[in-house]
């Protein structure tokens, strides 16, 4: 369990929401993925749109592949300005998308409010630490990543 179902104590909204899990996606260029995956923070009110370019100038100084085929793409640290909220989307991707090089099955957009993306950004890397949860998560419905990241169902 992921413990973010906590409110975000600005705007009493939840890191993360049903409709920014997508599944079963298909693979697509890299600056493609995080473009889509910034659009879904700035849809659900995370982010201004100017965080999306910010979030492609971080990839370009600091690909932001973990291993274990994750990919946590968020912005470079001038683009907090952008952040009304902190926030998280999720991307699945079962037979994987090519991310310089590596293939990657899960992108988690990120977009954190001064300090808070350095937690977000280490409770993923240690609770997905195992490659085998990586592989679970490609198959589970977005209840169950929901469930798996907030630590409840939906009401």
């Amino acid at each position: 369990m992921f413990g973010y179902g906590k409110k975000n104590k600005d705007k009493n909204a939840e890191l993360l929401e049903l409709r920014n899990i997508r599944l079963n996606c298909r693979p697509g260029e890299k600056e493609t993925v995080i473009r889509e995956v910034g659009r879904m923070l700035c849809e659900s009110g995370c982010v201004d749109e100017s965080y999306i370019d910010a979030m492609l100038r971080r990839e370009l100084t600091f690909p932001t592949n973990i291993g274990n085929g994750i990919a946590l793409p968020h912005g470079v640290e001038e683009a907090k300005k952008s952040i009304r909220h902190s926030g998280i989307a999720v991307m699945v991707f079962p037979d994987g998308t090519d991310w310089g090089g590596e293939k990657v099955n899960l992108v988690i957009g990120i977009a954190g409010v001064g300090e808070e993306h350095l937690e977000i950004l280490s409770v993923i890397a240690q609770c997905l630490a195992d490659p085998d949860d990586v592989n679970r998560i490609t198959s589970c419905s977005a209840q169950e990543i929901y469930t798996m990241f907030t630590g409840k169902g939906c009401s």
